[in-house]
Parts: C-alpha cells; sequence; structure tokens
C-alpha cells in the first residue's frame, strides 16, 4: 500500500508540473506575440556552451527588413507557409512517400515550427521534441499573425557561430543592415540556414552557391515580392 501510494504521488507530482510547463510556454507564447523575445533557447544554448565568445543578434522590425528576406527564407525552407497552419501535413506525407520509396529521410518544418524550437525547445530528432514542436506550432498560429511569426523568426534564427537574427547577420556578413539585402544576399543567407554552423553566406562554397541559385529561382516562380504582399497589409 505504502509503494503504491508514493507512485500516485510521484505521479500526480509529474501531472501538475507537466500542467505548469504548459501553462507557462502558453503565457509566453501569449506575451511575445506583443512584446519582443529578449532571448531564445538556442541563444542560452549557444551562450552556455561558448561562455567566452560574443554573441550577435540586434532585432529589427519586419517592415525594416527588405523584403526580399522573407521571400528567401519562405522559398527555401517552407514554400506553403502563407497556408499552412503551423504544421504542413502535406508536406509530411510526401516526405513519408519519398521515404518509404527508399528515397532518405528528410524533414518537413515549417517556418512557424523553426521559430517555436529556436524560442522554447532543443536541438535533435526525438519524437517528444517534434511532438513538442508541433503541438507549439499549431497553438502559435492560433494566437499569433503570420506576421509576427515571420518577424520573430527572422530575429531569432542562427546564421553563423553566434550570429542570430537577420540584422546581425546582414551586418556580419556584407557589411549592410537589414532593410538593404538585395535578392541575391537574400539567398544566400537563406542558403545556410539548414547548416548555419558550418556553412558561410559570406564565403560560399559550391554546395551554398547551388542552393543560391535555386532559392532565385523558386523566389522567382512564387512570383516574386507578391507572393508574400499578404505580410505587409
Amino acid at each position: 500500500m505504502a509503494g503504491k501510494s508514493i507512485v500516485k504521488k510521484s505521479l500526480f507530482t509529474l501531472g501538475w508540473a507537466l500542467a505548469g510547463a504548459v501553462l507557462l510556454l502558453l503565457a509566453l507564447l501569449l506575451l511575445f506575440r506583443f512584446v519582443n523575445p529578449p532571448t531564445s533557447a538556442f541563444m542560452l544554448g549557444h551562450v552556455i556552451a561558448n561562455p567566452d565568445t560574443e554573441l550577435r543578434q540586434e532585432w529589427v522590425a519586419l517592415g525594416n527588413i527588405s523584403p526580399w528576406m522573407p521571400l528567401a527564407v519562405v522559398a527555401s525552407e517552407d514554400q506553403r507557409f502563407p497556408y499552412h497552419r503551423g504544421v504542413d501535413f502535406d508536406a509530411i506525407a510526401k516526405v513519408l512517400a519519398e521515404h518509404r520509396a527508399g528515397e532518405g529521410l528528410r524533414g518537413a518544418s515549417t517556418i512557424t515550427q523553426q521559430t517555436v524550437k529556436n524560442l522554447f525547445l532543443w536541438n535533435g530528432r526525438s519524437f517528444v521534441r517534434k511532438a513538442l514542436e508541433a503541438g507549439l506550432a499549431l497553438t502559435m498560429e492560433v494566437l499569433w499573425p503570420k506576421r509576427r511569426i515571420m518577424e520573430v523568426y527572422l530575429n531569432v534564427a542562427e546564421f553563423g557561430p553566434g550570429i542570430y537574427g537577420v540584422e546581425a547577420a546582414s551586418r556580419a556578413f556584407f557589411g549592410i543592415g537589414a532593410s538593404e539585402l538585395s535578392p541575391g544576399q537574400s539567398a544566400r543567407l537563406a542558403a545556410v540556414l539548414p547548416n548555419p554552423r558550418v556553412l558561410n553566406a559570406a564565403d560560399p562554397s559550391p554546395y551554398v552557391w547551388e542552393r543560391v541559385m535555386w532559392i532565385r529561382g523558386q523566389m522567382t516562380q512564387l512570383s516574386g515580392l507578391r507572393y508574400l504582399q499578404g505580410l505587409y497589409e
């Protein structure tokens, strides 16, 4: 009986802890809809792992970012961004079909999922993290407009070792502010997002140049700046 009582109390405590964690995340999601996040889980992780290195990040409003930059990341990372509700189930089904056909398993994370991962979670491919990521992404899409999701994503994404956000990346790699980015420079920044600690926007490898050319082509196919004009209305 004593053993059952201890298990029951432990499960009760765990349940309350999980409920508290969920409520905290919901409160932060609601707060960050209006208040710019002062940091992110990935930035904190970098500081802890590299206490003697500089972290560069400077917040900038979406209206002060070149409109080519959102288009470049959508072309590269999440072409259905204006239409899905946080998780792109069509893209997931396609990835699974390709995997069953013998192709390598690739990611299908949306920009919304990447935003919640950068803000609150950790790197990795565990089921628990992916489930949390999907749940938070669906919730974020309910609480935030697409414009806010894109604004936060571009300000917390990692573009190089210790370089977070498009403003810091623009100044580090091109010596200009994010508002001055050209289509080509935007594509170069978007091209390194899959592995920003290895790929370099300032000194692109042949692989990065190949990705840049592909992204530029996708930007054109998506009808250019008209594709995301809803973000600015």
